[in-house]
């Protein structure tokens, strides 16, 4: 059956910048549609049959695919549910000339037709294409225009000294008519001079921070025009620094680099607000190290733990002056909550160096030689407890199986089917305080001296009286010497390694002492290869 032939799936789209008026009966969104279904039903000897969903976008901007409908609308196509879109305007389906570009791509890919009610089009040939690029240019001109006089109308008012919205700061309440001035809240405001004014006492955000959480002194809560609650939580730092660098309190309003004399009076007065920025200047400077770039830190914004959080350079400088440095996860350096907890097993924090190293030395040996730093190859690097996931095209990945050891795998990536994801066994774990980075398991012969010196012990302990043997470190009855002696129960084989200098390279007395073995030979095996 041909084309021609068969029924053509017709879909209406409609769209409204604005949700004024969508209350009513009958708005602009039912007035595009009806057309639109007249036109539909004008083409039924061709074949056109109106599909019953609707694709409607009330209140949302032509100048993004960001709305609901659109993409719906999209995913049908994709699904080649669609032979026909149908507007009322072509700017009802984007204002932007790339969207379009991308949405005639997607038309092309699928066989789909597009059809403006007001105007003649035809997509499949080229003078169409080019007819609907030269509207649409005109159309997001027209889109950007009304922009600048949005903006140029906001920068004049705000020079005049109104409030032109935003979030509404501590100390302040909006408006109660049509005046745009902010209306001081006397109660709020006796609160914002506190937080001044306690800033200066300690000079720490970090402590003021803590202070007002325990005082239970927490953000503006107010509700926007629409209904919807916003504030009224604990201060972060970032909204601490933010409050105390804060002209609006001095009777200013800031539009972008200009300061102008506001209408709303002031909470502050300039001789405390000027303390406090000296103050905060000063910290900043203290504070101030040299930037990580990502020449100095390669791994940065591609590096995220295991739950998606990123993790960011920083430095720290040690007793003696040398600097080290780390990724650290957000939650960590925000101090929040669930960084904290004991039993939070993420790794948040990695040496810099060390996991560069890894990575670096992995990559060299896994991917194709190549003249450029093998550490800009992953697009994303995860950093879980017992492996390291990269993310690599798969373009550069010619051959790479064969170049695997056994602890190492490739797989297919959901997220994005043009890469694949190298899972490689580098453990990473959190001991006295440190995080430390182990690498594949593989074996070596050097023998160790003081493991096999802890072997020797423990068997000397079981063939000596027990009873006889003096109260010391190394005597059963001790926590030490029940650890010590433990080692004489482990299972033959793995004696025999650690014996020939077989085991683990990594492996260290205290691995083998942290914690009581199992008595089973299989479980001690188990542990024995991922210590």
């Amino acid at each position: 059956m041909t084309k021609a032939s068969k029924s053509i799936r017709c879909a209406i789209y409609t769209r409204k910048s604005s949700d004024e008026g969508l209350d009513q009966e009958f708005n602009s969104l039912d007035a595009q549609r009806e057309a639109s279904e007249a036109y539909v039903k004008s083409q039924t000897h061709e074949g056109w049959l109106l599909l019953p969903n609707h694709y409607d976008d009330g209140g949302y901007s032509g100048g993004s695919l960001d709305r609901p409908a659109i993409q719906h609308l999209l995913a049908d196509i994709a699904a080649n549910k669609v032979d026909v879109v149908v507007v009322y305007k072509i700017d009802r389906l984007t204002r932007s000339l790339a969207d379009f570009a991308r949405m005639v791509e997607l038309f092309d890919k699928h066989d789909v037709s597009f059809v403006s009610v007001t105007q003649s089009f035809n997509t499949t040939s080229s003078m169409g294409r080019l007819t609907l690029n030269v509207l649409l240019s005109f159309a997001q001109f027209e889109r950007e225009v009304t922009g600048e006089r949005i903006r140029d109308k906001i920068a004049a008012s705000k020079a005049k000294g109104m409030w032109m919205g935003g979030v509404l700061p501590l100390g302040y309440d909006l408006p109660k008519d049509t005046s745009r001035t902010l209306v001081l809240n006397e109660g709020e405001a006796q609160t914002v001079r506190l937080i001044f004014e306690r800033y200066l006492k300690i000079g720490s955000v970090h402590k003021l921070e803590a202070w007002l959480k325990a005082e239970g002194i927490h953000s503006k809560q107010w509700e926007t025009r629409q209904g919807k609650q916003l504030g009224g939580k604990a201060f972060s730092r970032g909204a601490l620094y933010h409050l105390l660098r804060n002209k609006t309190y001095l009777g200013k309003i800031v539009h972008r680099s200009l300061v102008h004399a506001a209408k709303h009076p002031p909470i502050l007065d300039a001789s405390l607000f000027g303390k406090v920025q000296r103050k905060l200047d000063a910290s900043g400077k203290r504070r101030k190290t040299k930037r990580l770039t990502p020449e100095t830190a390669p791994l940065t914004g591609r590096i995220f733990d295991a739950t998606g959080e990123p993790m960011s350079p920083t430095r720290s400088r040690g007793k003696q002056g040398r600097y080290y440095r780390y990724y650290v996860s957000a939650s960590l350096q925000q101090g929040r909550p669930n960084a904290c907890d004991k039993g939070d097993e993420t790794i948040r924090r990695i040496s810099a160096t060390a996991l560069e190293g890894e990575l670096r030395g992995l990559l060299e040996r896994v991917l194709p030689r190549s003249q450029t730093e093998v550490l800009s190859s992953p697009r994303r690097i995860e950093v879980h407890k017992n492996a390291v996931h990269l993310i690599l095209p798969k373009a550069i990945c010619s051959g790479i199986q064969a170049r695997l050891s056994t602890d190492e795998r490739i797989e297919a990536d959901v997220t994005d089917p043009e890469c694949l994801r190298l899972v490689a066994s580098i453990r990473i774990r959190n001991r006295r305080g440190r995080t430390e980075i182990r690498s594949q398991i593989v074996r070596t012969t050097h023998r160790d001296p003081i493991l096999i010196g802890a072997l020797q012990r423990a068997h000397a302990m079981i063939e000596l009286d027990a009873r006889k043997l003096p109260l010391c470190r190394k005597s059963p009855e001790t926590q030490y010497g029940r650890r010590l002696i433990g080692l004489a129960f482990l299972a033959p084989d793995l004696q025999q390694e650690i014996l020939e200098g077989r085991q683990p390279a990594d492996l260290t007395l205290d691995d083998l002492m942290a914690k009581p073995l199992p008595p089973d030979w299989k479980t001690q095996r188990a542990l024995f290869k991922h210590v």
